[in-house]
């Protein structure tokens, strides 16, 4: 499976546990996030192992399957050795049995945003694990705090909000919330530079720094579609070439999925309703009910051919 290649992510300078004391992570999910997660940690060398989890086999089989072939694309495009490549894998242990977990140094969730299932996910964990056993969260916008709450350890559990595609994207928010060790805390933030990428800090707040900043950005882009004041085309290339911006913020937000925008938004609202920034387009809402969700059915605010864009709709 794996070709030759000159070596990219030999890590050196690490003793078999890191300076953040993480000799074994978990991570539990192994979909679009998850697998990602799994793969730069097992490549990164910091680790003994890495403990795998899904709940039911089909998960953990289609995970396993993601890591692999992406594993493999490094190896083809000589990103990696694949001497390098075959000890990444041999370093992950893949498991459906969550008694696995108990000894784990680090645990990366990375299950869906459903905040009923973290709850239960969070209460078994807490009485399975050892008791310096450090949680953190991939989640992109839920509450850090109340998860912690469901876990039994607040001052052991962090938010570590990688970005899609993980194996690419530099960046990961490394959340604290009022209760977090400070030690804890640092010992996450360290784990991230360990891992390759770049730790920003942060505290607990909806969105963290960049989709608090981002999300509200996209509604306000289509709440002007919503009182006609220009056209999603002119909308986008006004913030591609006037601000610079890789792609405009309705096309991005056909390409995250408008449901998952409306799901973002809705949950905020919710929770704090009394904030000014966070407002639902009626165009989104429109859309979602349509089965309109952008690059993910084909439709949205524009067509879309797979990954590639189309016209306005």
């Amino acid at each position: 499976m794996f070709r030759k290649f000159p070596q990219l992510m030999q890590r050196r300078g690490f003793s078999s546990t890191t300076s953040a004391g993480f000799d074994k992570v978990g991570v539990i999910g192994l979909g679009l996030m998850g697998h990602g997660i799994c793969q730069v940690a097992a490549a990164s060398g910091a680790h003994q192992s890495v403990i795998a989890y899904e709940q039911e086999q089909r998960f953990l089989d289609s995970g396993k399957d993601r890591i692999f072939k992406s594993i493999d694309k490094l190896v083809q495009k000589e990103k990696i050795t694949a001497t390098k490549a075959e000890e990444s894998m041999n370093s992950i242990t893949f498991t459906t049995d969550v008694d696995a977990l108990q000894d784990t140094d680090f645990i990366v969730e990375a299950v869906i945003e459903n905040m009923d299932l973290k709850r239960d996910l969070y209460t078994s964990l807490g009485n399975i694990c050892k008791p310096e056993t450090i949680f953190a969260s991939n989640t992109s916008s839920l509450s850090i705090t109340e998860m912690s709450e469901f876990s039994g350890r607040e001052e052991n559990f962090v938010g570590v909000h990688f970005f899609n595609p993980v194996q690419l994207m530099k960046l990961v928010e490394v959340i604290r919330t009022e209760k977090t060790d400070p030690e804890v805390f640092q010992k996450a933030y360290d784990w991230v530079g360990q891992i390759g990428k770049v730790a920003v800090s942060c505290g607990d707040t909806p969105g963290f720094i960049v989709n608090r900043l981002l999300v509200p950005s996209l509604m306000q882009a289509l709440l002007m579609v919503d009182r006609q004041d220009a056209t999603v085309k002119d909308i986008d290339i006004s913030m591609q070439l006037g601000a610079g911006h890789p792609m405009g913020p309705i096309h991005l937000a056909d390409y995250i999925g408008l449901d998952t925008c409306l799901f973002i938004v809705q949950g905020w609202i919710e929770k704090y309703p009394d904030e000014p920034s966070f407002a639902l387009p009626g165009c989104l809402v429109e859309k979602v009910n349509a089965g309109e969700l952008g690059r993910k059915s084909g439709k949205g605010f524009y067509h879309w051919d797979g990954d590639k864009r189309g016209d306005p709709v």
